[in-house]
């Protein structure tokens, strides 16, 4: 009986497990092959060993959008952290409507980046925007063209991500600001701790795995980034704004080369590992600590 329940299951998930390892592992298994070969618009079977990545690194489009990642993952990722803890702390203080609250912090992480990518582009359009609408008031000189200027406009992306994203931030912390003992706070109020001490030193580093997960959620968006890019500047002007999907997508597209395509994806794939490894690797560490 216990053997026809295993095979019932097992039944039961053959088409997931089919769909994990064709679709998947076998779609990924495939690309990271064509990046060693000289596909340009259809695949072939050419191999020609790092001389894809070779071009790749030597690109200064890619180049440029690498280190447009940098600047904007490390300014999302830290701003987005530091705002989320911020909000979390202030509808921790049993504020009223915090359903309310929570609801409206979390609005924003519910639209896909499509639909905030045209929201701030209209609200920083200079023609139109907020700098219009500050000048319709009076005020001539007020500028605030950053999405039109090569020097600002990779921050003008920063601020629409840290408004999609501050609200799944808060969300995490707030759980984890839930699960601290009140007796804790029983005590610093006893020992005349001021709260921000408290926070600083023993709530943060209780916060620990909060903070982890966090990063690690927003670290993979930074990495996969393109919908926001592409609906707020299209890469622009120039190159100011250009991630290194929007570089796979328009060489596998637009540029039909393949090859040079799938080793940028495939260098991606691998940032994202190197990111993630590390996480898991805690994550069950840490679940063998505790089972122990």
């Amino acid at each position: 009986m216990r053997l026809t329940s295993r095979l019932a299951a097992l039944l039961a998930l053959a088409p997931a497990f089919a769909v994990l390892f064709v679709v998947y592992i076998g779609a990924t298994g495939w690309t990271i092959w064509i990046s060693f070969t000289s596909s340009r618009m259809l695949p072939n079977s050419v191999f020609v060993g790092l001389r894809q990545y070779e071009a790749l690194f030597a690109n200064e489009r890619w180049q440029v959008s690498v280190h447009n990642l940098i600047v904007f993952g490390l300014l999302f990722i830290a701003v987005s952290i530091a705002l989320g803890f911020l909000l979390a702390i202030a509808i921790d203080q049993q504020v009223r409507a915090e359903s309310l609250l929570r609801s409206v912090y979390l609005y924003p992480f519910s639209m896909s980046f499509v639909v905030t990518g045209l929201t701030w582009q209209w609200l920083l359009n200079p023609t139109y925007g907020v700098e219009k609408l500050v000048r319709d008031w009076g005020f001539d000189a007020f500028r605030f063209d950053w999405i039109v200027r090569q020097d600002a406009v990779i921050y003008t992306l920063v601020m629409a991500a840290v408004w999609h994203a501050a609200g799944l931030v808060m969300a995490i912390m707030l759980a984890g600001l839930r699960g601290i003992d009140e007796e804790i706070w029983k005590a610093a109020r006893i020992d005349g701790i001021k709260p921000w001490r408290v926070y600083a030193s023993i709530v943060t580093p209780m916060l620990g795995p909060s903070f982890a997960t966090a990063a690690v959620l927003l670290s993979a968006s930074v990495v996969r980034l393109y919908d926001l890019s592409v609906a707020m500047t299209n890469g622009g002007p120039g190159l100011a704004s250009e991630v290194p999907a929007k570089f796979v997508m328009d060489h596998l597209f637009e540029r039909q080369n393949l090859g040079l395509a799938t080793a940028a994806a495939t260098s991606m794939l691998v940032t994202v590992a190197v990111v993630a490894a590390p996480f898991l690797y805690w994550q069950s560490r840490r679940q063998r600590l505790v089972v122990r």
